[in-house]
């Protein structure tokens, strides 16, 4: 390594660690109670999904063994994209291996077609980059704020505007109905990753409240309420058509196994079902219990309509404090700091799932209790 370059990288470190925001990797802990995961329904560990998985594995391999357009889009790859347009009611469906993928994939395949690019301020890393790189002119309005995009939008130029259903770090809705109303001209994009499969009549989230002429491009991801993983944008045929052809994520990586896909298709049989409404019943249910006994323990948490629910603890040092003393008490809840969280805003993210029982989250919302009165 040239000297020049290992010194800049002692010097990040250092700056990173000297404001309390120097991360490393680490095994999950599965004798800890989870609430930083995002299996809000908990179909990771689910009968059905891994039989589909193993099922799949046998049948077609542990790898798709190529891209998409060259052999790595297989059948089972195929089945889910059809099931999944039928679904959200839209024409198309693109695959892709992750979600920060598919958002800077279609952000930097279609944003040099559009002549601004208007982002909630809270919008995923995976959007910001992709505006970055989209050769768009774009810029972020305030969070939530309809009236401020409406004043960015130009209505004589083509305006792309970019939000998502629920934002990842707070917890919160998107006002899309209402940034819809705002521009009626531009399109719309929607990053639905952490409502798909939890909200909305069936699951259906965003899908089942706005048509394909008020949300143009959906991304959903399959490694939150799916369980598993990937991710894949819904939009027109003629946008898939594109992305087939010009998106650079696409082109140039392997498929996800098929073996993947069959497990994705047995979550969605899942969340399409009876069971997946009891599911979705079962975490509404937690996160009102979580919620009753933050009121009855004075806990300083605002209420979150889905699975998020957030601890706003300010300094870095308060957030990892609180986060390890939940650990010494046995539950696993991340700090998140920045750059992830605006300067001054560190706090837990903890994160609810159908499958957490009520003494769970007791224990939770009493260990938090007992932090926050330790740390004074």
């Amino acid at each position: 390594m040239h000297a020049q370059l290992q010194q800049a990288l002692r010097q990040a470190k250092q700056q990173r660690q000297q404001l309390q925001q120097w991360r490393q990797v680490r095994c999950s802990d599965e004798q800890l109670l989870d609430f930083c995961s995002n299996d809000y329904l908990g179909l990771r560990h689910h009968p059905q999904v891994i039989k589909a998985y193993c099922e799949g594995l046998q049948n077609y391999g542990a790898g798709s063994g190529a891209s998409p357009l060259v052999s790595g889009f297989q059948r089972p790859h195929r089945y889910l994209s059809e099931r999944l347009a039928e679904w959200l009611e839209r024409e198309a469906v693109v695959l892709f291996s992750s979600g920060f993928a598919a958002n800077h994939s279609i952000l930097t395949s279609l944003g040099s077609h559009y002549q601004q690019l208007l982002l909630d301020r809270l919008c995923h890393a995976s959007l910001l980059d992709g505006a970055q790189a989209s050769d768009c002119r774009w810029r972020r309005f305030s969070h939530n704020d309809s009236d401020a995009a409406a004043r960015y939008a130009d209505q004589h130029a083509a305006t792309l505007l970019v939000t998502e259903s629920i934002f990842s770090m707070d917890g919160d809705h998107a006002s899309i109905a209402e940034l819809v109303r705002a521009c009626p001209q531009a399109d719309c994009l929607v990053d639905d990753a952490h409502g798909i499969g939890i909200l909305g009549e069936g699951g259906r989230s965003c899908a089942g409240q706005f048509s394909a002429a008020e949300v143009d491009y959906l991304t959903i991801t399959f490694g939150k309420a799916f369980g598993v993983g990937g991710a894949a944008i819904a939009c027109s045929f003629e946008v898939a058509e594109h992305l087939h052809n010009f998106s650079r994520e696409l082109v140039y990586s392997t498929a996800f196994a098929a073996a993947q896909a069959q497990a994705i298709n047995a979550a969605l049989t899942i969340i399409q079902t009876a069971e997946g409404q009891a599911l979705r019943d079962a975490l509404q249910q937690n996160v009102e219990y979580f919620d009753a006994l933050c009121q009855q323990y004075g806990l300083p948490i605002t209420r979150q309509p889905a699975a998020i629910q957030i601890l706003q603890l300010g300094a870095e040092s308060s957030a990892l404090q609180v986060s390890e003393f939940l650990r010494q008490h046995g539950i696993d809840c991340r700090a998140m700091r920045p750059p992830t969280v605006p300067a001054g805003q560190s706090r837990l993210r903890i994160v609810l799932s159908a499958r957490h029982q009520s003494q769970q989250i007791k224990h939770l919302v009493e260990a938090i209790a007992a932090a926050l009165e330790q740390a004074g």
